[in-house]
Protein backbone atom coordinates (compact mmCIF):
# COMPACT_ATOMS: atom_id res chain seq x y z
CA UNK A 1 0.00 0.00 0.00
CA UNK A 2 0.71 3.54 -0.68
CA UNK A 3 1.06 5.44 2.67
CA UNK A 4 -1.76 8.29 1.01
CA UNK A 5 -4.03 5.61 -0.23
CA UNK A 6 -4.87 5.31 4.27
CA UNK A 7 -5.89 9.11 3.93
CA UNK A 8 -8.59 8.42 1.15
CA UNK A 9 -9.79 4.95 2.92
CA UNK A 10 -10.31 7.12 6.55
CA UNK A 11 -11.66 10.12 5.51
CA UNK A 12 -15.46 9.46 5.07
CA UNK A 13 -17.61 8.07 7.94
CA UNK A 14 -20.07 7.31 4.96
CA UNK A 15 -23.84 6.45 4.84
CA UNK A 16 -25.36 3.39 7.12
CA UNK A 17 -25.60 0.64 5.11
CA UNK A 18 -26.86 -2.98 6.76
CA UNK A 19 -25.49 -4.11 9.95
CA UNK A 20 -22.90 -6.38 9.55
CA UNK A 21 -23.65 -8.63 12.23
CA UNK A 22 -26.81 -9.16 10.05
CA UNK A 23 -24.64 -9.90 7.27
CA UNK A 24 -21.83 -12.21 8.30
CA UNK A 25 -22.25 -15.93 9.74
CA UNK A 26 -21.26 -15.03 13.49
CA UNK A 27 -22.78 -16.44 16.42
CA UNK A 28 -21.69 -13.76 18.52
CA UNK A 29 -23.84 -11.26 20.11
CA UNK A 30 -21.63 -9.39 21.99
CA UNK A 31 -17.87 -9.27 22.09
CA UNK A 32 -17.10 -6.12 24.37
CA UNK A 33 -15.53 -5.79 26.84
CA UNK A 34 -13.96 -9.15 27.03
CA UNK A 35 -11.81 -10.65 29.52
CA UNK A 36 -11.33 -9.53 33.40
CA UNK A 37 -10.28 -6.48 34.50
CA UNK A 38 -6.37 -5.78 34.73
CA UNK A 39 -3.99 -3.28 36.54
CA UNK A 40 -2.56 -1.34 34.05
CA UNK A 41 0.30 2.22 33.98
CA UNK A 42 2.75 3.47 31.82
CA UNK A 43 5.86 0.85 34.22
CA UNK A 44 3.84 -2.15 33.42
CA UNK A 45 3.67 -1.37 29.98
CA UNK A 46 7.37 -0.49 29.86
CA UNK A 47 8.07 -4.04 31.73
CA UNK A 48 5.86 -5.96 29.34
CA UNK A 49 7.74 -4.40 25.83
CA UNK A 50 10.95 -4.97 27.79
CA UNK A 51 9.93 -8.81 28.17
CA UNK A 52 9.20 -8.95 24.67
CA UNK A 53 12.07 -8.27 23.15
CA UNK A 54 13.75 -10.83 24.74
CA UNK A 55 11.33 -13.10 22.91
CA UNK A 56 11.81 -13.70 19.17
CA UNK A 57 9.57 -11.71 17.10
CA UNK A 58 6.50 -13.06 15.57
CA UNK A 59 4.43 -11.01 12.81
CA UNK A 60 0.37 -11.09 13.24
CA UNK A 61 0.15 -9.53 9.58
CA UNK A 62 -2.13 -11.61 7.68
CA UNK A 63 -3.67 -12.96 10.74
CA UNK A 64 -7.34 -12.81 9.02
CA UNK A 65 -9.75 -14.92 7.30
CA UNK A 66 -9.05 -14.68 3.27
CA UNK A 67 -12.12 -12.76 2.43
CA UNK A 68 -10.94 -9.76 4.05
CA UNK A 69 -7.23 -10.59 2.89
CA UNK A 70 -8.60 -10.58 -0.59
CA UNK A 71 -11.67 -7.91 -0.46
CA UNK A 72 -11.91 -5.65 -2.93
CA UNK A 73 -11.37 -2.00 -2.76
CA UNK A 74 -14.90 -0.93 -2.75
CA UNK A 75 -16.05 -3.85 -0.62
CA UNK A 76 -13.73 -2.38 1.85
CA UNK A 77 -14.82 1.01 1.26
CA UNK A 78 -18.15 -0.07 2.26
CA UNK A 79 -17.14 -1.43 5.50
CA UNK A 80 -18.23 1.81 8.05
CA UNK A 81 -18.41 2.24 11.63
CA UNK A 82 -21.32 3.26 12.74
CA UNK A 83 -21.37 6.98 14.56
CA UNK A 84 -23.71 5.58 17.06
CA UNK A 85 -21.49 2.53 18.18
CA UNK A 86 -19.03 5.18 19.12
CA UNK A 87 -16.84 4.61 22.36
CA UNK A 88 -17.53 6.95 24.80
CA UNK A 89 -20.35 8.96 23.71
CA UNK A 90 -22.83 8.31 26.47
CA UNK A 91 -20.50 9.08 29.74
CA UNK A 92 -20.28 12.70 29.36
CA UNK A 93 -16.80 12.97 27.50
CA UNK A 94 -16.09 15.45 25.35
CA UNK A 95 -14.44 12.86 23.05
CA UNK A 96 -15.78 10.14 21.17
CA UNK A 97 -13.82 6.81 19.29
CA UNK A 98 -14.09 5.26 16.43
CA UNK A 99 -12.83 1.54 15.54
CA UNK A 100 -11.31 0.70 11.91
CA UNK A 101 -12.36 -2.29 10.49
CA UNK A 102 -9.52 -4.72 9.41
CA UNK A 103 -8.93 -5.77 5.51
CA UNK A 104 -7.12 -5.32 2.00
CA UNK A 105 -3.98 -3.14 2.85
CA UNK A 106 -5.04 -3.20 6.60
CA UNK A 107 -3.73 -6.61 7.62
CA UNK A 108 -1.77 -6.73 10.97
CA UNK A 109 -4.98 -7.20 13.69
CA UNK A 110 -4.44 -4.49 16.51
CA UNK A 111 -5.64 -4.98 20.07
CA UNK A 112 -7.56 -2.83 22.18
CA UNK A 113 -7.68 -1.88 25.51
CA UNK A 114 -9.90 0.57 27.67
CA UNK A 115 -8.35 1.74 30.80
CA UNK A 116 -10.85 3.20 33.58
CA UNK A 117 -9.08 3.89 37.29
CA UNK A 118 -6.01 2.33 36.32
CA UNK A 119 -7.70 -0.70 35.15
CA UNK A 120 -7.32 -2.24 31.48
CA UNK A 121 -9.89 -4.64 29.92
CA UNK A 122 -9.66 -5.89 25.99
CA UNK A 123 -12.25 -4.64 23.62
CA UNK A 124 -13.02 -7.17 21.88
CA UNK A 125 -14.21 -7.43 18.16
CA UNK A 126 -17.71 -6.39 17.75
CA UNK A 127 -19.35 -6.59 14.06
CA UNK A 128 -22.58 -4.57 15.56
CA UNK A 129 -20.54 -1.56 15.33
CA UNK A 130 -20.07 -2.09 11.31
CA UNK A 131 -22.00 -1.64 8.68
CA UNK A 132 -21.88 -3.26 5.29
CA UNK A 133 -22.80 -2.79 2.43
CA UNK A 134 -20.61 -4.68 -0.44
CA UNK A 135 -20.76 -7.35 -2.81
CA UNK A 136 -18.52 -9.98 -1.41
CA UNK A 137 -20.31 -11.91 1.34
CA UNK A 138 -17.39 -11.95 4.01
CA UNK A 139 -18.07 -14.98 5.64
CA UNK A 140 -17.48 -16.29 9.29
CA UNK A 141 -15.52 -14.06 11.25
CA UNK A 142 -13.42 -15.29 13.92
CA UNK A 143 -14.24 -13.60 17.64
CA UNK A 144 -10.79 -12.48 18.13
CA UNK A 145 -10.32 -10.67 14.34
CA UNK A 146 -9.10 -7.65 16.64
CA UNK A 147 -9.48 -4.19 14.81
CA UNK A 148 -6.90 -2.04 12.24
CA UNK A 149 -6.88 1.21 14.23
CA UNK A 150 -8.88 3.60 15.85
CA UNK A 151 -9.67 7.55 15.13
CA UNK A 152 -10.88 9.95 17.66
CA UNK A 153 -13.39 12.91 17.67
CA UNK A 154 -14.45 16.06 19.86
CA UNK A 155 -17.24 17.85 21.07
CA UNK A 156 -16.96 20.88 18.88
CA UNK A 157 -17.49 18.50 15.80
CA UNK A 158 -18.40 14.60 16.47
CA UNK A 159 -18.16 14.12 12.93
CA UNK A 160 -14.68 15.17 11.63
CA UNK A 161 -11.86 13.57 12.93
CA UNK A 162 -9.32 14.92 15.41
CA UNK A 163 -6.35 12.03 14.76
CA UNK A 164 -6.05 8.55 13.57
CA UNK A 165 -3.76 5.71 14.15
CA UNK A 166 -3.84 3.14 11.35
CA UNK A 167 -1.99 1.29 9.10
CA UNK A 168 1.88 0.12 10.48
CA UNK A 169 2.85 2.63 12.91
CA UNK A 170 1.26 5.34 11.34
CA UNK A 171 -0.77 7.98 13.10
CA UNK A 172 -2.04 11.42 11.87
CA UNK A 173 -3.72 14.88 13.05
CA UNK A 174 -5.38 17.83 12.20
CA UNK A 175 -5.16 21.60 12.94
CA UNK A 176 -8.07 24.27 13.16
CA UNK A 177 -8.25 23.60 8.97
CA UNK A 178 -10.13 20.36 9.83
CA UNK A 179 -7.44 18.43 7.46
CA UNK A 180 -5.97 15.41 7.22
CA UNK A 181 -2.09 15.75 5.17
CA UNK A 182 1.01 14.27 6.38
CA UNK A 183 1.73 11.56 8.93
CA UNK A 184 4.12 10.75 11.97
CA UNK A 185 5.10 7.09 12.80
CA UNK A 186 6.97 6.25 16.07
CA UNK A 187 9.74 4.84 14.93
CA UNK A 188 11.77 4.54 11.40
CA UNK A 189 14.29 1.34 11.51
CA UNK A 190 16.79 1.52 8.12
CA UNK A 191 15.43 4.31 6.35
CA UNK A 192 16.94 4.23 2.37
CA UNK A 193 19.22 1.84 3.17
CA UNK A 194 19.74 -0.81 0.01
CA UNK A 195 18.79 -3.42 2.78
CA UNK A 196 15.82 -2.68 2.90
CA UNK A 197 13.11 -0.22 5.30
CA UNK A 198 11.07 -1.80 8.68
CA UNK A 199 8.01 -1.06 9.31
CA UNK A 200 7.52 -1.39 12.97
CA UNK A 201 3.66 -1.77 14.01
CA UNK A 202 1.56 -0.81 17.12
CA UNK A 203 0.06 -3.96 17.98
CA UNK A 204 -2.05 -2.78 20.89
CA UNK A 205 -3.12 0.33 22.19
CA UNK A 206 -4.45 1.10 25.64
CA UNK A 207 -7.42 3.92 25.58
CA UNK A 208 -7.91 6.04 29.11
CA UNK A 209 -11.14 6.97 29.25
CA UNK A 210 -11.36 10.48 29.51
CA UNK A 211 -13.03 12.70 32.27
CA UNK A 212 -15.94 14.40 31.89
CA UNK A 213 -15.08 17.80 31.14
CA UNK A 214 -11.57 17.10 30.38
CA UNK A 215 -9.97 18.10 27.06
CA UNK A 216 -6.93 16.08 26.86
CA UNK A 217 -6.96 11.97 26.32
CA UNK A 218 -4.62 9.50 26.69
CA UNK A 219 -3.05 6.48 25.08
CA UNK A 220 -1.07 3.89 25.01
CA UNK A 221 0.91 1.89 22.90
CA UNK A 222 2.69 -1.50 22.75
CA UNK A 223 5.09 -1.03 19.06
CA UNK A 224 6.77 -4.28 17.88
CA UNK A 225 9.11 -5.48 15.46
CA UNK A 226 12.41 -8.11 14.42
CA UNK A 227 14.63 -4.72 15.59
CA UNK A 228 12.80 -4.02 18.50
CA UNK A 229 9.70 -3.31 21.07
CA UNK A 230 8.94 0.10 22.61
CA UNK A 231 6.44 1.65 24.79
CA UNK A 232 4.71 4.82 24.05
CA UNK A 233 2.26 6.92 26.03
CA UNK A 234 0.62 9.76 23.86
CA UNK A 235 -1.76 12.87 24.92
CA UNK A 236 -3.46 14.28 23.08
CA UNK A 237 -4.43 18.36 23.83
CA UNK A 238 -6.97 19.77 20.81
CA UNK A 239 -7.40 23.14 20.13
CA UNK A 240 -5.93 25.71 17.56
CA UNK A 241 -3.34 23.43 16.80
CA UNK A 242 -3.25 19.56 17.78
CA UNK A 243 -0.82 18.87 20.70
CA UNK A 244 0.66 15.47 21.53
CA UNK A 245 3.27 14.83 24.07
CA UNK A 246 4.52 11.80 23.44
CA UNK A 247 6.93 9.64 25.28
CA UNK A 248 8.62 6.37 24.48
CA UNK A 249 10.96 3.45 26.34
CA UNK A 250 12.76 1.13 23.35
CA UNK A 251 14.48 -1.91 23.73
CA UNK A 252 15.97 -2.86 21.04
CA UNK A 253 16.05 -6.72 20.18
CA UNK A 254 19.41 -6.92 17.63
CA UNK A 255 21.84 -3.88 16.22
CA UNK A 256 19.85 -0.82 13.95
CA UNK A 257 21.78 0.61 11.41
CA UNK A 258 19.95 3.31 10.99
CA UNK A 259 17.49 4.93 14.04
CA UNK A 260 15.43 7.36 12.57
CA UNK A 261 13.25 8.92 16.15
CA UNK A 262 10.60 11.21 15.78
CA UNK A 263 9.65 10.69 11.93
CA UNK A 264 7.65 12.56 9.78
CA UNK A 265 6.42 11.45 6.46
CA UNK A 266 4.91 13.74 3.51
CA UNK A 267 4.51 14.08 -0.10
CA UNK A 268 5.85 16.49 -2.61
CA UNK A 269 5.42 16.24 -6.09
CA UNK A 270 5.74 19.27 -7.71
CA UNK A 271 6.33 22.98 -6.64
CA UNK A 272 7.43 26.75 -8.04
CA UNK A 273 11.24 25.19 -7.49
CA UNK A 274 11.08 22.43 -8.54
CA UNK A 275 9.25 21.52 -12.02
CA UNK A 276 10.27 18.39 -12.72
CA UNK A 277 7.08 16.58 -13.06
CA UNK A 278 5.23 19.43 -14.71
CA UNK A 279 2.62 17.54 -16.79
CA UNK A 280 -0.39 18.25 -13.92
CA UNK A 281 -2.86 21.14 -14.85
CA UNK A 282 -2.54 22.57 -11.06
CA UNK A 283 1.04 24.39 -10.65
CA UNK A 284 2.02 23.09 -6.99
CA UNK A 285 1.30 19.46 -5.86
CA UNK A 286 2.20 19.09 -1.83
CA UNK A 287 1.43 17.82 1.60
CA UNK A 288 4.31 19.74 2.43
CA UNK A 289 6.73 22.56 0.90
CA UNK A 290 10.23 22.81 3.20
CA UNK A 291 11.72 20.97 6.01
CA UNK A 292 12.92 24.12 8.88
CA UNK A 293 15.33 23.36 11.68
CA UNK A 294 16.48 25.04 14.74
CA UNK A 295 19.49 24.14 15.96
CA UNK A 296 20.41 23.36 19.13
CA UNK A 297 23.47 26.30 18.66
CA UNK A 298 20.34 28.57 17.74
CA UNK A 299 20.33 28.77 14.31
CA UNK A 300 17.34 28.73 12.32
CA UNK A 301 16.94 26.86 8.67
CA UNK A 302 15.05 26.32 5.82
CA UNK A 303 15.30 23.67 3.15
CA UNK A 304 13.09 23.52 0.81
CA UNK A 305 11.77 19.95 -0.18
CA UNK A 306 12.64 18.81 -4.01
CA UNK A 307 10.97 15.71 -5.82
CA UNK A 308 14.62 14.54 -6.67
CA UNK A 309 15.61 12.35 -10.60
CA UNK A 310 17.01 9.87 -7.72
CA UNK A 311 17.05 9.20 -3.71
CA UNK A 312 18.44 11.97 -1.85
CA UNK A 313 19.56 11.51 1.64
CA UNK A 314 20.58 14.58 4.15
CA UNK A 315 22.35 15.00 7.24
CA UNK A 316 22.25 17.85 9.11
CA UNK A 317 24.29 17.61 12.01
CA UNK A 318 23.54 18.63 15.27
CA UNK A 319 24.16 18.69 18.89
CA UNK A 320 20.36 18.80 21.24
CA UNK A 321 18.66 19.83 18.41
CA UNK A 322 15.24 22.77 19.64
CA UNK A 323 13.34 21.34 16.76
CA UNK A 324 12.59 20.16 13.47
CA UNK A 325 9.57 19.90 11.70
CA UNK A 326 7.38 19.37 7.93
CA UNK A 327 5.63 22.52 7.24
CA UNK A 328 3.63 23.94 4.54
CA UNK A 329 4.67 27.39 4.36
CA UNK A 330 2.70 28.30 1.51
CA UNK A 331 -1.03 28.89 1.82
CA UNK A 332 -2.08 30.69 -0.52
CA UNK A 333 -4.88 28.94 -3.10
CA UNK A 334 -4.07 30.60 -6.00
CA UNK A 335 -0.41 28.73 -5.53
CA UNK A 336 -2.22 25.29 -5.95
CA UNK A 337 -5.78 25.30 -7.51
CA UNK A 338 -7.08 22.53 -5.84
CA UNK A 339 -10.79 22.31 -4.29
CA UNK A 340 -11.00 18.74 -4.22
CA UNK A 341 -8.26 18.23 -1.44
CA UNK A 342 -6.97 21.34 -1.01
CA UNK A 343 -3.25 21.29 -0.07
CA UNK A 344 -3.03 24.91 0.67
CA UNK A 345 -4.99 23.99 4.12
CA UNK A 346 -2.48 20.75 4.93
CA UNK A 347 -1.21 21.09 8.05
CA UNK A 348 1.97 21.35 9.23
CA UNK A 349 3.67 19.15 12.06
CA UNK A 350 6.41 20.23 14.38
CA UNK A 351 8.47 18.02 16.68
CA UNK A 352 9.65 19.86 19.98
CA UNK A 353 12.42 17.63 21.69
CA UNK A 354 12.30 17.40 25.38
CA UNK A 355 15.44 16.98 26.95
CA UNK A 356 18.96 16.55 25.64
CA UNK A 357 19.11 14.85 22.53
CA UNK A 358 22.28 14.87 22.26
CA UNK A 359 24.65 14.35 19.02
CA UNK A 360 23.02 13.30 15.76
CA UNK A 361 21.44 14.57 12.54
CA UNK A 362 17.83 15.57 11.53
CA UNK A 363 18.02 13.33 8.42
CA UNK A 364 16.02 14.25 5.11
CA UNK A 365 15.06 11.85 2.73
CA UNK A 366 13.94 12.41 -0.83
CA UNK A 367 12.71 9.83 -3.16
CA UNK A 368 11.53 10.22 -6.45
CA UNK A 369 7.41 9.86 -7.44
CA UNK A 370 5.50 10.47 -10.55
CA UNK A 371 2.17 10.44 -8.14
CA UNK A 372 1.23 12.70 -5.78
CA UNK A 373 -0.44 9.13 -4.05
CA UNK A 374 3.03 8.80 -2.30
CA UNK A 375 4.53 9.81 0.21
CA UNK A 376 8.17 10.34 -0.46
CA UNK A 377 9.10 12.36 2.04
CA UNK A 378 10.77 11.52 4.88
CA UNK A 379 12.75 13.49 7.97
CA UNK A 380 13.62 12.21 11.56
CA UNK A 381 16.20 12.47 14.09
CA UNK A 382 19.16 10.11 14.15
CA UNK A 383 20.88 9.44 17.09
CA UNK A 384 24.43 9.25 16.59
CA UNK A 385 25.10 6.41 19.04
CA UNK A 386 23.47 3.75 18.02
CA UNK A 387 21.29 1.69 20.99
CA UNK A 388 22.73 -1.51 22.26
CA UNK A 389 20.28 -4.60 22.37
CA UNK A 390 19.08 -5.25 25.24
CA UNK A 391 19.52 -1.44 26.85
CA UNK A 392 16.50 0.86 27.58
CA UNK A 393 16.25 4.26 25.46
CA UNK A 394 13.97 7.31 26.89
CA UNK A 395 12.87 9.56 24.43
CA UNK A 396 9.94 12.12 25.05
CA UNK A 397 8.92 14.94 22.67
CA UNK A 398 5.96 17.38 21.55
CA UNK A 399 4.42 17.01 18.19
CA UNK A 400 2.36 20.25 16.86
CA UNK A 401 0.24 19.63 13.87
CA UNK A 402 -1.47 23.25 12.69
CA UNK A 403 -1.05 26.02 9.97
CA UNK A 404 2.46 27.54 12.04
CA UNK A 405 5.04 25.75 13.76
CA UNK A 406 4.91 26.86 17.28
CA UNK A 407 8.30 27.62 17.55
CA UNK A 408 9.60 29.90 14.95
CA UNK A 409 12.04 32.91 14.36
CA UNK A 410 10.51 36.59 15.54
CA UNK A 411 13.59 38.84 14.70
CA UNK A 412 14.48 36.77 11.38
CA UNK A 413 12.84 37.00 8.24
CA UNK A 414 11.81 33.74 7.07
CA UNK A 415 11.79 31.98 3.17
CA UNK A 416 8.64 32.90 1.89
CA UNK A 417 9.45 31.35 -1.69
CA UNK A 418 11.95 29.39 -3.50
CA UNK A 419 12.30 29.69 -7.65
CA UNK A 420 14.75 28.55 -9.91
CA UNK A 421 15.25 28.79 -13.74
CA UNK A 422 17.45 29.35 -16.90
CA UNK A 423 20.02 32.07 -15.82
CA UNK A 424 22.34 34.99 -17.09
CA UNK A 425 20.72 38.18 -18.60
CA UNK A 426 18.07 38.91 -20.53
CA UNK A 427 18.44 40.57 -23.97
CA UNK A 428 22.49 39.16 -23.80
CA UNK A 429 23.89 35.91 -25.68
CA UNK A 430 24.62 33.36 -23.06
CA UNK A 431 28.13 32.08 -23.47
CA UNK A 432 27.86 29.62 -20.42
CA UNK A 433 25.51 27.41 -18.83
CA UNK A 434 23.62 28.74 -15.13
CA UNK A 435 20.98 28.09 -13.18
CA UNK A 436 19.27 30.92 -11.50
CA UNK A 437 17.76 30.74 -7.76
CA UNK A 438 15.53 33.35 -6.70
CA UNK A 439 14.40 33.50 -3.17
CA UNK A 440 12.42 35.67 -1.34
CA UNK A 441 12.51 36.86 2.32
CA UNK A 442 9.65 38.28 4.40
CA UNK A 443 9.31 39.14 8.30
CA UNK A 444 11.16 39.75 11.42
CA UNK A 445 12.81 43.09 10.35
CA UNK A 446 13.01 43.45 7.00
CA UNK A 447 10.41 45.36 6.56
CA UNK A 448 11.28 48.26 9.02
CA UNK A 449 14.55 48.66 6.67
CA UNK A 450 14.90 51.69 4.09
CA UNK A 451 15.15 51.34 0.44
CA UNK A 452 19.00 52.33 0.71
CA UNK A 453 19.55 50.54 3.14
CA UNK A 454 23.09 48.23 2.45
CA UNK A 455 21.39 44.04 2.77
CA UNK A 456 24.04 41.78 1.50
CA UNK A 457 23.72 37.97 0.56
CA UNK A 458 25.80 35.95 1.93
CA UNK A 459 26.20 32.62 -0.83
CA UNK A 460 28.43 29.50 -0.03
CA UNK A 461 28.42 26.83 -2.39
CA UNK A 462 29.97 23.10 -2.19
CA UNK A 463 30.85 23.23 -6.14
CA UNK A 464 30.84 26.11 -9.03
CA UNK A 465 31.05 29.77 -8.93
CA UNK A 466 28.27 31.80 -7.87
CA UNK A 467 27.26 35.02 -10.24
CA UNK A 468 25.12 38.41 -11.07
CA UNK A 469 24.04 38.18 -7.09
CA UNK A 470 21.52 40.97 -5.63
CA UNK A 471 19.42 41.79 -2.78
CA UNK A 472 16.48 44.14 -2.91
CA UNK A 473 13.32 45.27 -1.63
CA UNK A 474 10.49 43.33 -2.64
CA UNK A 475 7.90 45.71 -1.75
CA UNK A 476 4.74 43.34 -2.45
CA UNK A 477 5.43 41.08 0.46
CA UNK A 478 7.42 43.62 2.69
CA UNK A 479 10.34 41.51 2.92
CA UNK A 480 13.86 40.95 0.11
CA UNK A 481 14.29 38.88 -2.45
CA UNK A 482 17.89 37.75 -2.94
CA UNK A 483 18.79 36.43 -6.96
CA UNK A 484 21.91 34.46 -7.88
CA UNK A 485 23.16 32.02 -10.51
CA UNK A 486 24.89 29.28 -9.93
CA UNK A 487 27.54 27.82 -12.40
CA UNK A 488 28.18 24.12 -11.97
CA UNK A 489 31.60 22.50 -13.20
CA UNK A 490 31.25 19.32 -15.18
CA UNK A 491 30.22 16.80 -12.80
CA UNK A 492 26.76 15.97 -12.19
CA UNK A 493 26.63 15.37 -8.29
CA UNK A 494 24.32 17.57 -5.88
CA UNK A 495 25.64 20.85 -5.30
CA UNK A 496 24.99 22.56 -1.60
CA UNK A 497 23.92 26.03 -1.12
CA UNK A 498 23.80 28.24 1.91
CA UNK A 499 22.39 31.42 1.94
CA UNK A 500 21.61 34.35 3.94
CA UNK A 501 20.73 38.30 3.95
CA UNK A 502 22.32 40.74 6.33
CA UNK A 503 23.05 44.04 7.43
CA UNK A 504 26.68 44.35 8.66
CA UNK A 505 27.39 41.77 10.71
CA UNK A 506 23.68 41.57 11.54
CA UNK A 507 21.71 38.42 10.08
CA UNK A 508 18.08 39.41 8.91
CA UNK A 509 16.94 36.18 7.78
CA UNK A 510 16.97 32.57 8.62
CA UNK A 511 19.06 30.36 6.58
CA UNK A 512 18.26 28.73 3.54
CA UNK A 513 19.82 25.82 2.26
CA UNK A 514 19.03 24.27 -1.24
CA UNK A 515 20.87 20.74 -2.68
CA UNK A 516 20.69 21.29 -6.33
CA UNK A 517 21.54 18.58 -9.11
CA UNK A 518 23.20 19.78 -12.22
CA UNK A 519 21.98 17.96 -15.52
CA UNK A 520 24.21 15.89 -17.69
CA UNK A 521 26.51 18.26 -19.69
CA UNK A 522 24.61 17.31 -23.21
CA UNK A 523 21.75 18.60 -21.68
CA UNK A 524 22.64 21.48 -20.57
CA UNK A 525 20.84 24.40 -22.51
CA UNK A 526 21.90 28.21 -22.80
CA UNK A 527 18.39 29.17 -23.01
Amino acid sequence: MDRRTLLKMSAALGAFGIPLSVLLDSPRAEARPVGPKKPFDYAWLKGHARELSAKPYRSHKGDLPKSLKDISWDDYQAIRFRPDKSLWQDKGSDFHLQFFHLGLYFQTPVTMYEVIDGEAQELGYDPRYFDYSGKEPLGKLPEDLGYAGFRLQFHTDFKRDLAAFQGASYFRAVGESMQYGMSARGLAIDTALPSGEEFPDFVAFWLVKPKPGVDKVTVYALLDSPSTTGAYVFDLFPGRDMVMDISAALYPRKPIKRLGLAPLTSMYLVGENDRRVDEDWRPEIHDSDGLAMWTGAGEWIWRPLVNPPALRVNSFVDHSPRGFGLLQRDRNFDHYQDDGVFYNERPSTWVEPKGDWGKGAVMLVEIPTQTETFDNIVAFWNPEKPIPPGQEHLLSYRLTWGANAPQRPFELATTQATRTGIGGVIGQKHTHFSWRFAVDFAGGMLSMIGDNAKVEPVITVSRGKVEITSARPLHEIKGYRAMFDLVPDDSVEPIDIRLYLKQGDQPLTETWVYQYSPPPLNQRKLS
